[in-house]
């Protein structure tokens, strides 16, 4: 099990984040009011399922994949047995680049373990070229992460400050 953190504006908005947290805030606030306990599971189960579809749409699978997402805490737990590691990795990081996360609570299992990439979050400015310079020693290998943060990534142009990339070994 890890911990991996993210920046709670920065990602994908698959969900009124501001929403889930109000929700959550009034539930932790009033811990006898059924009804308000209730809507706060609600607004986490939907979040929740927002982010499995998104996982979907990534054409990324896990035999039993399980996410559940905690508006208090911003928190998602992600628990499944991944094919690779590689596709683990990107699952954790379609839970994690998504606005109103703030850490995965990675449980994933993986079939086939191969060495683990590490993560690098962009700061304004940054480039894949850049970014491939420091981590690399070569502005060239900037496709190496490109194609290692494919799907997510759709064109090596398209990053934003604060989204979390997997930097292969």
């Amino acid at each position: 099990m890890s911990i991996i953190s993210f920046l709670k504006e920065a990602g994908e908005k698959l969900f009124g984040s501001k929403d889930t947290e109000a929700a959550a805030q009034k539930a932790q606030a009033a811990p006898d009011d059924a009804a308000l306990q209730a809507k706060a599971a609600e607004a986490n189960a939907a979040a929740a399922a927002a982010i499995v579809t998104y996982i979907g749409t990534q054409n990324l699978q896990a035999d039993g994949l399980d996410v559940s997402f905690d508006g208090a805490s911003g928190s998602v737990t992600v628990a499944g047995l991944a094919p690779d590691q590689a596709t683990k990795e990107k699952i954790i990081l379609c839970c994690g680049n998504v606005g109103g996360v703030v850490q995965v609570n990675d449980l994933l299992t993986v079939a086939q373990p191969a060495d683990e990439s590490r993560y690098y979050t962009v700061v304004r400015g940054d480039t894949l070229s850049a970014i491939a310079k420091t981590q690399y020693g070569a502005a060239n290998a900037y496709m190496k992460i490109f194609e290692a943060n494919k799907p997510m990534l759709s064109h090596p142009d398209k990053i934003y400050p604060g989204q979390v990339l997997r930097i292969p070994a």
